[in-house]
């Protein structure tokens, strides 16, 4: 069962089916870009090309220029998109002279993470798996073993060694992400040193290797506030494709036995602060919080108990 805040996150909503087993199929790009039934999603430098502020712009194979890469995304399951249910969709991953040629307007390239939460499910699940395996496709050209070229095999969604055969899959960083309460049950936001100073979000951190999810909880925030939390609880999880990460949202409180000294990093977070309701409806003047399309913008208003209006 999926968790209820998951169901909100802009960028976790789908009405894909990826079709794994189709993936698999001898030259099934090329069957595909033969079909007219096929609708192909242009991607350049992680941006989709758009047909409207909310929708993707999926086009005839023979309305896009020749990519170097494909990646089946899969098959539409949206029956109130103008395609229908069962339409193949491929990702081309455009270079800058190709997605010039049909769309030189930067204005006509969106990205999900400013416009996920106006785009469909299907379109929103569209994007999210061809930005995030697009930007694999960018960052793994050469085998990690031998520096060789690799080729691209299984609909996109491998890149193979064609000396030795061996084989490079996508990956994705888990990141954790926390709304930390005090006894008061007030909320602990941050300023991050990359940000403007008005700007506040939620304690976030990658997860190392050897280490679970809620010790990674634990870590970061010490590590970003001085806090020690107890009891992490998940309460939902998002892609968030910029460039390669999946947010694992958490809830904890800190330890009553031993809270620690609210001290920020100085290196990653430059300000912290703690912010009851009230605290919050009144500092919206001054503050900044995380865009609709964040799981850190869900989180502070599941604590608020509903949609901040900024």
């Amino acid at each position: 069962m999926s968790s209820p805040l998951t169901s909100r996150l802009p960028l976790a909503r789908h009405q894909v089916d990826r079709d794994y087993l189709t993936r698999e199929r001898d030259g099934v790009v090329d069957e595909l870009l033969a079909s007219t039934a096929t609708r192909v999603l242009p991607v350049w430098r992680g941006r989709t090309l758009m047909a409207s502020t909310g929708a993707l712009a999926l086009l005839p194979a023979a309305s896009v220029p020749t990519a170097d890469d494909y990646v089946y995304l899969g098959v539409s399951k949206d029956p109130s998109a103008v395609e229908p249910v069962g339409t193949p969709v491929l990702a081309a991953l455009l270079d800058d002279e190709r997605a010039r040629s049909i769309a030189p307007d930067d204005a006509a390239w969106g990205s999900p993470r400013v416009s996920g939460s106006e785009l469909s499910a299907r379109d929103a699940g569209l994007a999210v798996e061809a930005v995030a395996v697009a930007n694999w496709h960018d960052s793994h050209r050469f085998s990690p073993r031998t520096g060789r070229p690799l080729v691209t095999d299984k609909a996109g969604w491998v890149r193979r060694d064609p000396d030795d055969g061996h084989e490079v899959f996508p990956r994705t960083d888990p990141a954790i992400i926390v709304g930390v309460t005090d006894a008061d049950d007030r909320l602990l936001l941050g300023s991050n040193a990359l940000w403007e100073k008005n700007r506040y979000s939620l304690l976030a951190g990658f997860v190392e290797p050897g280490e679970s999810l809620e010790h990674a909880v634990q870590r970061e925030i010490f590590e970003e506030s001085g806090i020690n939390v107890v009891s992490p609880r998940y309460v939902g999880s998002q892609p968030w494709p910029f460039p390669a990460s999946l947010m694992v949202g958490f809830r904890a409180e800190v330890d009553a036995d031993d809270p620690g000294t609210l001290t920020p990093d100085g290196a990653e977070i430059l300000e912290l602060r703690w912010f009851s309701r009230d605290d919050l409806v009144a500092g919206l003047g001054e503050i900044v919080l995380p865009g609709r399309t964040s799981i850190a913008r869900a989180i502070i208003e599941d604590w608020f108990g509903g949609e901040i209006d900024q």
